[in-house]
């Protein structure tokens, strides 16, 4: 009894209830016994992988392939493990069959005459790699990662060593068999899949799943089937969820972004929203418009003809005239947002071509909007309204989007505390002296934490039935406030300048005003002070944030406040790659510090299988731990250690006689 002598009789009694339902789960000391050493023995393996991830805005073969190589983490163990032992080609044929086993095994197989010493050598192989990436877990959690199709297989592949003499002909001989039998092919898949989950442990995404590149709905599928994951919301993905609870502005914009950059996909492709009665509205009512102004932003590579990017910038400039009605009339429903200055059309003076804004006028460089009644500007005319219901009625029907909203509540948040790091996309709104702003929300005011645990309570009423019409009506129309609002932690700017980006030549009024977290987040004390409002813990702690592309190209650093910062957005997105100069970063938080991976453009999928092209990644260290980080220094290491002294109380319980072993 000594190892419990710490163990206060007088609160094992107070704990008696919630002992009496542990025991229904641990009914004997045995057992209980069994778990403190189960869950001891847990606490000192070494930390599991965390990878970050932020501003994906679509590019999903990218990230697929960032997730297949694990931020280069696969060629790292591959060449630890085999070093010189095999030649460079042949470590990077192992590294793309265990990224894309399917489509590789099709290419060997073409070429490869012993196709049966090649199954051999290559089984071999992935045995080596998937004990080397499973060896910090336990033997229960690699069981669960594995497919139950080859469970037991794989299990005695990985935890017998062929260096024991009479376990080398064992191991043999199961490698063998599974060739004999014809399941090599299913079998290496099963093993570069067992790979892949297993190399990293946990999964954040920070914000900005959606628009701009091709493939949103794509890397929703690949989370949504993902074995653990979190996402911060970011502003391109709340403005996503406003168009699925029902918000029309939102729903306006969504297609808005994916005329700018001449991507349907997501839409059409992914979603099913019908774009049709827009496209047939946009024809005839822009029939004799260049809508140059509204000429969907392309690169040197793309395929579309150009009498389809005159129809996308028709329906562009159709979409975007409807969007400025629909927010003019949110904006007047809403005082409180403070955003009358976004009320722009009603300024405009199409005769002169000119349009006031504050107190100076500026020249208009477009002064065709049939569908604009002077008198009335804001209200839509009976076909735009007959679009507007056409298109909600879609995004209503789409059961994928459904689906992939589902996804996003159950798994997003808008900030996460995970293992002393502060996770959030975009910003913490502040006055100019450093002091957490405070912010109205309805008939309080937030700030900080509590601001940001308002915001998401808001947006999961925006999807909820059964509060309130009036109350679900406010939500949802406040969803589409955290997109543009200047007080909406995932925007925190002045205004969003989409009219004058489109219709004024001078710049100065394209310029958006960051809030001041975006320059103070520079400075340590702000840091400490945020992280302390959040209540983080831990010797190391950091911010995590994406939304603002890091341009190393002008010298630029993701890294501030003296390392306890970090800006992870690099530029997975193709649209922003010019201004950063690379396509994207990855930190990675193992057991021995802190990487970030910086990503150079990846160029195909269908590259990386035929040609073992692999994306270009530079690591730099951003934090070295003095000793090895174990599960017991994590957030899931204070359960367990909560855990046991629970399970500790409860044999103290069963011991002093206070509760009766069951079965006995």
């Amino acid at each position: 009894m000594n190892s419990y002598s710490n163990i206060d009789t007088k609160l094992v009694k107070e704990d008696l209830r919630y002992l009496q339902l542990l025991s229904g789960s641990f009914p004997t000391i045995a057992s209980a016994s069994t778990e403190i050493i189960n869950l001891e023995a847990i606490l000192n393996l070494p930390k599991g992988t965390e990878h970050f991830l932020a501003d994906l805005h679509g590019e999903y073969e990218a990230f697929q392939h960032v997730l297949k190589n694990a931020s280069g983490a696969i060629k790292r163990k591959v060449n630890e493990i085999f070093g010189n032992s095999l030649r460079e080609k042949e470590k990077k044929e192992l590294c793309t069959l265990i990224y894309y086993p399917e489509q590789k095994l099709e290419l060997v197989k073409e070429k490869e005459k012993d196709i049966d010493d090649w199954y051999f050598v290559t089984l071999n192989q992935l045995v080596k790699v998937c004990q080397n990436v499973s060896s910090k877990y336990t033997r229960s959690k690699v069981r669960k990662s594995l497919p139950k199709e080859f469970s037991y297989i794989i299990q005695q592949l990985l935890h017998e060593s062929s260096a024991e003499p009479n376990k080398h002909e064992y191991i043999n001989v199961i490698i063998k068999t599974i060739i004999e039998t014809r399941r090599a092919d299913d079998f290496i898949i099963a093993m570069a899949n067992t790979i892949q989950r297993l190399v990293i442990d946990l999964l954040h995404i920070v914000g900005d799943i959606y628009d701009r590149g091709p493939g949103a709905h794509i890397i929703m599928d690949t989370l949504c089937n993902y074995h653990n994951f979190d996402v911060q919301w970011g502003n391109h993905d709340i403005l996503w969820m406003g168009a699925a609870c029902g918000n029309e502005c939102s729903m306006a914009n969504v297609i808005r972004m994916s005329m700018r950059y001449a991507n349907l996909n997501t839409l059409e492709d992914g979603y099913g929203i019908n774009l049709l009665p827009l496209a047939t509205f946009a024809m005839e009512t822009y029939a004799n418009d260049s809508c140059n102004r509204f000429r969907p932003k392309v690169d040197d590579n793309d395929t579309h003809s150009e009498k389809t990017l005159r129809l996308i910038s028709q329906m562009h400039k159709a979409i975007s005239v409807i969007q400025f009605k629909l927010e003019g009339e949110t904006i007047k429903r809403h005082p409180e947002y403070e955003m009358d200055d976004r009320l722009l059309i009603d300024k405009m003076n199409l005769s002169e071509g000119k349009v006031m804004i504050g107190d100076k006028e500026y020249e208009l460089l477009d002064t065709n909007f049939p569908t604009i009644d002077p008198a009335d500007p804001y209200k839509l005319t009976i076909e735009e309204r007959e679009i507007v219901d056409k298109i909600h009625h879609s995004f209503a029907s789409s059961e994928k989007l459904k689906v992939h909203m589902r996804c996003l509540l159950k798994h997003g948040c808008m900030y996460n505390v995970c293992n002393s790091n502060l996770l959030f996309h975009a910003s913490i709104p502040l006055n100019a002296d450093g002091t957490l702003k405070e912010v109205q929300i309805g008939d309080e005011k937030y700030k900080g934490k509590a601001l940001m645990e308002k915001v998401g309570q808001i947006v999961r009423a925006a999807f909820n039935d059964d509060i309130d019409i009036e109350d679900k009506r406010y939500a949802v129309d406040y969803v589409w406030y955290l997109w543009c609002g200047k007080d909406a932690p995932p925007f925190d700017k002045d205004k969003m300048a989409t009219f004058e980006r489109y219709f004024i030549a001078d710049k100065e009024t394209h310029k958006e005003v960051k809030g001041y977290y975006y320059s103070l987040r520079n400075e340590e004390k702000v840091v400490d002070m945020l992280l302390d409002e959040f209540n983080v813990v831990g010797k190391h702690k950091h911010i995590i944030n994406g939304h603002v592309p890091v341009k190393i190209i002008k010298g630029e650093t993701p890294i501030k406040a003296n390392g306890k910062l970090l800006v992870i957005d690099g530029g997975f997105s193709k649209a922003y790659q010019p201004e950063t100069g690379i396509a994207g970063y990855t930190l990675v938080y193992h057991s021995r510090g802190m990487q970030l991976v910086q990503h150079e453009p990846f160029t195909s999928t269908q590259k990386a299988i035929e040609e073992g092209q692999d994306i270009k990644s530079t690591t730099l260290l951003v934090e070295l731990n003095s000793q090895r980080l174990m599960v017991r220094d994590t957030d899931k290491g204070r359960e367990l250690i909560e855990q046991i002294g629970n399970l500790k109380k409860l044999l103290v319980a069963y011991r002093k006689g206070y509760i009766k072993e069951k079965g006995r």
